[in-house]
Parts: structure tokens; sequence; C-alpha cells
């Protein structure tokens, strides 16, 4: 799918105050694609401001060099977004994704616009520029640079190839083609350093994290005659452990490394009536009409949902409509 990106390069021509957010828990496609796109705006001599409804997660911050990413309410208070021209929103186009910034984006008196690759999306009275081809939206904003002849510095080839490493699961998934690589290649060549970039990502862990990561393991149970398998996080094992809720972060891949496995859940309560529910397949099973199922999204081989409830009842539930999905 091809994105016609002149309506947009024409509305950024016509402003010159530009707000950008994405969707709460920010990952690094979300913060990447914040980061690129904020740069690629100043290098054209616009303003650029990231204001995002919570806090950057901390095992992301090295993205972030530079204090750009805001937080509403705190270092962001509501009265100093007022006088912008322009709000970007990145990574989704989902209300209940947006956090404190969905009151901002419906009171906001520009113009609304979405980059985003995810198929389900709400109305958000916006202009919106969609590829649900597209691995991440990292690529889309590479895109977008191009199309407004900015030439990608390594300030930004950095957080773009991030966040398309981490939306393929480095490059894993069944949503990477050639024209990934293309990309890439291009960010590497602007500066984007791969080995670098890894080790921050996956190799920088704290002691809490990995004790966190063998109470996940201890409680994997397989299902489905080994097609399936889950586990859970307490808010105990948190306590316990001394981790927090970003110590999760890719716990489920361990999952499908397990010989068979085809499908992947991971239940972490956070408290004790909300449940965080991420969800992962490596075969032809559609993880993410699961997740619609309970008012979740994402994608065919990885998706998510916020669970209105206790754990044991989001396991009971889920794991029926995963059972069934394999049978």
């Amino acid at each position: 799918m091809s994105i016609n990106w002149q309506p947009l390069v024409d509305l950024i021509g016509r402003h010159e105050r530009f707000l950008i957010t994405s969707h709460c828990r920010a990952d690094c496609d979300a913060v990447g694609s914040e980061i690129g796109l904020a740069l690629a705006l100043e290098l054209l001599g616009k303003h650029a401001r990231i204001v995002n409804g919570d806090a950057l997660p901390e095992h992301i911050g090295f993205m972030d060099p530079d204090d750009r990413v805001g937080e509403l309410g705190t270092s962001a208070p509501l009265e100093s977004l007022r006088g912008y021209d322009a709000l970007v929103i990145v990574d989704t186009s989902a209300w209940g994704q947006l956090g404190a910034m969905a009151d901002v984006v419906r009171g906001f008196a520009g113009e609304l616009v979405v980059i985003d690759h995810h198929i389900e999306s709400d109305d958000l009275n916006a202009t919106v520029f969609r590829d649900e081809t597209a691995e991440a939206t990292g690529r889309l904003i590479l895109q977008l640079c191009e199309a407004l002849s900015v030439e990608v510095t390594p300030a930004m080839a950095a957080p773009l190839f991030a966040a398309i490493a981490t939306d393929t699961g480095w490059f894993r998934f069944s949503s990477v083609t050639a024209a990934t690589f293309q990309a890439l290649a291009k960010l590497t060549d602007a500066g984007a350093k791969p080995p670098a970039l890894f080790s921050q990502l996956y190799e920088q862990h704290s002691l809490a994290r990995i004790h966190l990561r063998g109470r996940i393991l201890d409680h994997v149970t397989p299902e489905c005659d080994g097609r399936l398998m889950w586990t859970y996080v307490t808010m105990d094992d948190f306590a316990s452990t001394g981790a927090n809720r970003t110590d999760t972060e890719d716990a489920i891949n361990a999952l499908l490394t397990v010989a068979g496995a085809e499908a992947a859940a991971i239940f972490v309560e956070l408290e004790s009536d909300v449940t965080k529910v991420s969800l992962r397949s490596r075969s032809d099973f559609d993880v993410r009409a699961v997740a619609e199922q309970f008012g979740g999204g994402g994608h065919r081989a990885a998706a998510g949902i916020t669970y209105r409830g206790p754990r044991d009842e989001a396991q009971a539930a889920i794991l029926d409509a995963l059972r069934a999905g394999l049978q």
C-alpha cells in the first residue's frame, strides 16, 4: 500500500507550530516516530513539541537523550499546549490509547493528522495517513522525510531504526519484507548503529527484571497439546522482586521459543481489577481477532488488551477464546 504524502507535505508547508503525540505506555515505534518526525520538522525550520499522556517508560529512556518527550500535566502543563497549528498523532488512532491526551485532541482547534500502521481505528476527525502493510510507523516517518526532501541525520536514524527493529521483534515477525531492510539500510547509512541499539534495548536489564523473568517462566502453562503457552504476573511478583510493569516487556517472546508453540499469552496484574494482556503468534493464527473480542487490538501476530477485571477472570475468558481459535 502506497501513501500519497503530498497533502501532508502541503499541510506542513502551511504551518509553523506542531504538537506531536502517541499512545500511552509508549513503545519504541511510538517514541522513535515522534522524535524522528519532530527533528524532521525542525530541519524545515518549524517548531515541534512532543507531549504524551503519560511518562516515557524508563527502559526506553535512552531513545530521548535530549528530553524531548514531555508528559501532560508535569513537564507539559495543559495551558502550555495552546497556539499550535497542527497536532500529529503517530502509531495510533484509538481514543482509548491516548490517555490524558484524548481531551487535548478533542479540544484542539487546529488541523489534526494521524500517521499509523494499525488496522483498528476510531474517527478522530483527522486527516489519516495509514499503511496497514507497513511493519512499523517508523518506516512511514522515513517515507515522509523523503517526501519532504529532509536528509535523515544520525539523531533521527537511531530512533527510527529502533522503531522498526522492535516492532518486528528484531526482524522475526511475518510483517518483515524487503522494504523493511531497504529502510534499515538507509537508516544505517544515515548513522544508526544496530549493535549499540540492540545492546541498549536488550542487554541493560536490572537484576530485578531478571528475577521477575524467572517468576514469569516458572508460571508458564502449556495447553492445546503445546500449541498454546501462557503465563502470568501478579502484583506480589512485582513487589517481591522489586521489578516494575515495564520489566514484563518482551517476556512473552520466550514462550514462543518452545517447540510446537503457535500462540502465547501473558496476563499482567496491574491492579486488582486491571489486567494487561499481551498475545503473540508465530503461525497463521490471528491473535488480533482474539484481542478485538475484548476491546483490544494490534496486529495479526502481536496484539494486546487492557482487561477491566481481575486477572483470573481475564485468564478464563481470553484463554477460552484462544483455545477456540486454535481448534
